[in-house]
């Protein structure tokens, strides 16, 4: 076998003594080879981590539930993802929330009965994810358990009970399905009769700002809460809920994998936010 080096064609021992220049060239190339797989392998991680924070900042975020405000509609341990362009981009809209602008880009409204994900007004670091209930501008009241809205009684309708066993026990709550005046219709829980916010007083909610509802109205500290959640800015917005695409029962860790095939509520997978 010859290698050419410069000018000359040096021929190659196949004894057991090879040459030491040749076998010096060998370690280079090898080297080279190496470093040309590190370099690639460097580019395509760099490049993924591009892409996923593109994903991530501009259209889809992953959120899970922790808490059972949302149920029926989310229940705890469902995985879902978020649009963060539905209605447009805010700082908080870019990992780490870096105060690079105010106020929102390429915006667009909210409807009533969207449900979506905003900071908490007291604590922009935490994310909530609610329904909303109220625009900028509407009068919002609780009436006997039923949602007011301008003066007018949301549609109710008692539908079946809701039916849980996640924690080993049985559990029947009062179910209803309400449906807004623009079409929104979604079912809410009644735990007890008169809870603690089924009458209130009547909330104005101000310019550019939005009134959030859990559907398990017994169990959810929203904007009804003034103290602790309040009135929830435009600019505080982060995305919509769209699609759960994995489930698992609470209590039960993602990461549990031998655990799935009795715990992963195979039925809610792939299915859309309404």
């Amino acid at each position: 076998m010859e290698l050419l080096v410069g000018d000359a064609a040096v021929t190659r021992s196949n004894g057991a003594g090879g040459d030491p220049q040749d076998e010096a060239y060998e370690r280079a190339d090898r080297n080279q080879k190496e470093r040309e797989r590190l370099g690639e392998t460097v580019r395509v991680v760099f490049h993924a981590l591009i892409i996923a924070l593109v994903i991530r900042t501009f259209l889809f975020q992953p959120f899970n539930i922790p808490s059972g405000s949302m149920i029926p509609t989310l229940l705890v341990g469902d995985y879902l993802f978020v649009s963060k362009y539905s209605y447009g981009f805010t700082h908080y809209s870019f990992p780490f929330s870096p105060p690079i602008f105010s106020g929102r880009i390429l915006g667009s409204d909210l409807r009533r009965g969207d449900v979506v994900v905003f900071r908490l007004p007291k604590d922009d670091s935490i994310d909530y994810i609610k329904r909303v209930v109220g625009l900028p501008g509407d009068k919002i009241q609780m009436i006997d358990g039923v949602l007011n809205i301008n003066g007018e009684p949301v549609k109710r309708d008692r539908i079946d009970d809701f039916i849980t066993d996640d924690d080993g026990a049985v559990q029947r709550v009062k179910q209803y399905r309400e449906t807004m005046s623009n079409g929104a219709s979604y079912n809410t829980l009644d735990l007890t009769d008169n809870g603690f916010y089924d009458n209130t007083p009547v909330y104005n909610v101000p310019p550019d700002h939005y009134f959030m509802m859990g559907d398990n109205r017994d169990n959810s500290t929203d904007s009804r809460v003034l103290s602790q959640v309040g009135y929830v800015p435009y600019e505080n917005i982060i995305g919509r809920a769209q699609i759960i695409f994995f489930s698992i029962k609470d209590g039960t860790h993602a990461w549990e994998i031998w655990r799935w095939p009795w715990d992963v509520r195979w039925s809610r997978l792939f299915t859309l936010v309404r």
